[in-house]
């Protein structure tokens, strides 16, 4: 079968809130990753993938295996896998380029697949406002910052990031989903006139990091949010015509 399709999924939040919910978690990826196998021309895996990862000189967090062993599967087999840095792990550095020979995405990746052009990036820190995030989030991909942690034995490192893992609040975010629906019209549409102004017009619009999956028209462009997968299983695939947002579960579209 011809590798045509390319994938899009984002917010996995792995480690979190417990190992017993994220190992759960975890099949269900590499079930998903098993389904799209055959026809992935390429996986874009946009941010938050882990709820906390931190690369020492030698040494990552332990666990993940199945997840990591099934992109390595893929990756040799002719898939290219895109890793963005989220807000979650910033902290990735070259181990997935090694091993996975995984493109590491920073911020933003803008490019052209079959006449198409595609803005992606995990969400985090666009548009207007939120400066305090946006200091704070210069400060930890510095250097500075990465030396500073790297400084602390990975027992004491790891463990704080894990104490913290366990009180996220993504299990409440089903049942508040939709009520953000009408702000997240808002937001798009004042954000796409500002990447309008920066980078031109696009086609799609992918983001992750706010956490429910919708699909929104937005002037020509159409714009999606991805989702997450503590209480969702939503990706987006485009075939070379179009783009669709699905759920992997029940394998239905997902609707604006």
């Amino acid at each position: 079968m011809d590798k045509t399709n390319y994938y899009f999924a984002s917010d996995f939040h792995l480690g979190a809130p417990s190992y017993k919910s994220s190992r759960e978690r975890e099949a269900k990826l590499v079930a998903w990753l098993n389904y799209i196998k055959e026809d992935a021309a390429a996986v874009f895996l946009m941010g938050d993938v882990f709820d906390f990862w931190f690369e020492y000189s030698t040494v990552i967090p332990k666990g993940y295996v199945r997840l990591l062993g099934k992109l390595a599967e893929l990756s040799d087999a002719g898939t290219k896998i895109y890793f963005f840095k989220g807000n979650h792990d910033m902290w990735v550095f070259d181990y997935f380029e090694k091993e996975l020979n995984a493109t590491i995405v920073s911020d933003e990746l803008i490019l052209e697949l079959n006449g198409k052009r595609f803005f992606l990036h995990h969400g985090d820190g666009l548009g207007k406002g939120d400066d305090a995030y946006k200091i704070l989030k210069n400060f930890f991909r510095s250097s500075f910052c990465q030396w500073l942690f790297a400084r602390l034995h990975p027992n004491l490192g790891i463990g704080i990031a894990n104490y913290w893992s366990q009180k996220s609040r993504l299990a409440n975010n089903k049942k508040e989903t939709y009520l953000h629906i009408d702000r997240e019209k808002d937001w798009v549409a004042n954000y796409y006139q500002q990447l309008k102004d920066q980078y031109g017009d696009v086609d799609y619009l992918i983001l992750g990091h706010r956490h429910f999956p919708v699909t929104l028209p937005i002037e020509k462009a159409q714009y999606i949010n991805l989702g997450e997968w503590v209480n969702f299983t939503t990706y987006a695939v485009f075939d070379g015509i179009s783009i669709k947002l699905l759920d992997f579960e029940t394998n239905k579209p997902i609707h604006d």
